[in-house]
């Protein structure tokens, strides 16, 4: 245990405290049992270790370990607890818990019988924290974590501090946002070198290997998560990478499943569980009609990547812009709103709000008599009426 707890406060320490993700200021951190899940690169370790690093002072009391550490391989996770509270032990952090069997066990066993440690965890965004076998869904709290939003992106790369707008205020008074935002600076000079490289944090490590980074995780998803988590035939995966090759390039994806079945050579309801999948472990965005009560065999009417990096990562330059605004806003709206398929414009938010994506010469006329109804334009600064700028919905977390 020694070692863990030296290669815990090299961690801590070495950590920047500089630049913080929204979601930080936002989670119940006085709750026992917390779980982050997301995909792998968007920053939950950082964001462990920048509350460990600025909320805990002393270093007996606070511990950072990764499940998929070798210590692991001889020793339990009920073990360390125990040890780690005799010796004082209050902030127990774990990431990748989704590489340890039994976890959600140990878990409960933890949370009933050190009722004075806290326990924070991260894993996959394919990650089942609400477990109803050790009943963790009335034990523990969970927080989706996605990348960086534009505003976050802007906030981090020009030093700013922009704040949080809510999908309301942009609706009601997107003129008075956008000119306090352009006051400061010219969002459409940064909005499409965010669009191909902004979305993982990890693009400050190295520019020009960003996208072959960003290609590693989709990777790691289809050759280590999917197989290990939801059992997929791992002979599949030169094909799913095939199918997520196709979406980049659609006008969006709109799957006829039979046809893609044959072209990519895997059985209808593989396909469909497949395309579920691809939706839980945040590679994807599956719109449906009505997403409430949704079967693993429900054809979505629409399929978006999670986000646009991923579309440069998988298909390079030749990525669709229609796609592109189009993913962009349903992935800076997914994060707070419920999301649905429309015939009248692009997407229906909250089942209220009907929007419209496109160019600056877009019109309204696809939803002049639709209720509610706003188009949605890129390449401008400032709106007007009902049409709005596409970069503005990058403020919503």
């Amino acid at each position: 245990m020694d070692s863990l707890l030296e290669k815990s406060e090299k961690k801590i320490k070495a950590i920047s405290p500089g630049f913080q993700r929204s979601l930080m200021d936002n989670m119940a951190w006085n709750a026992r049992l917390i779980g982050i899940r997301g995909a792998r690169g968007v920053g939950k370790t950082t964001m462990m270790l920048q509350y460990l690093q600025k909320y805990t002072q002393n270093p007996s009391e606070r511990l950072y370990v990764s499940l998929d550490d070798l210590w692991f391989s001889e020793n339990k996770l009920v073990d360390l607890a125990n040890a780690f509270v005799k010796r004082g032990g209050k902030y127990l952090f774990i990431d990748e818990v989704h590489k340890y069997n039994n976890w959600s066990q140990e878990f409960k066993n933890i949370y009933d019988d050190y009722p004075e440690l806290q326990v924070v965890f991260t894993g996959s965004s394919l990650l089942e924290i609400i477990n109803a076998r050790a009943d963790l869904s009335r034990r523990a709290i969970h927080y989706n974590m996605q990348g960086l939003s534009f505003r976050e992106y802007l906030n981090l790369t020009e030093n700013k501090q922009f704040p949080i707008f809510e999908l309301t205020d942009i609706l009601t008074n997107h003129q008075q946002a956008a000119l306090s935002i352009t006051e400061e600076i010219k969002p459409l000079k940064y909005f499409s070198t965010y669009l191909k490289s902004g979305y993982y944090p990890f693009f400050l490590e190295d520019e020009l290997l960003y996208h072959s980074k960003v290609a590693e995780v989709v990777n790691f998803i289809l050759e280590v998560e999917l197989p290990l988590l939801r059992k997929m035939d791992i002979a599949y995966v030169h094909k799913i990478k095939q199918l997520l090759q196709i979406i980049a390039r659609s006008v969006p994806f709109k799957p006829n499943v039979s046809k893609l079945s044959q072209k990519i050579q895997i059985n209808r309801n593989t396909l469909v569980s497949y395309l579920h999948f691809l939706n839980e472990s945040r590679l994807t965005i599956n719109l449906f009609r009505d997403t409430y009560g949704i079967s693993q065999l429900q054809k979505p009417e629409k399929i978006y990547l999670e986000n646009t990096n991923l579309s440069y990562a998988l298909h390079g330059n030749e990525a669709d812009k229609g796609n592109l605004r189009e993913t962009f806003f349903i992935n800076q709206l997914k994060n707070k709103n419920h999301i649905t398929y429309t015939d009248n414009g692009d997407f229906m938010i909250d089942e209220k709000l009907t929007f419209e994506i496109g160019g600056k010469n877009k019109t309204n006329k696809q939803i002049k008599d639709v209720e509610n109804a706003f188009t949605v334009l890129d390449d401008i600064e400032i709106g007007n009426h009902n049409r709005i700028p596409l970069w503005l919905f990058g403020f919503l977390y």
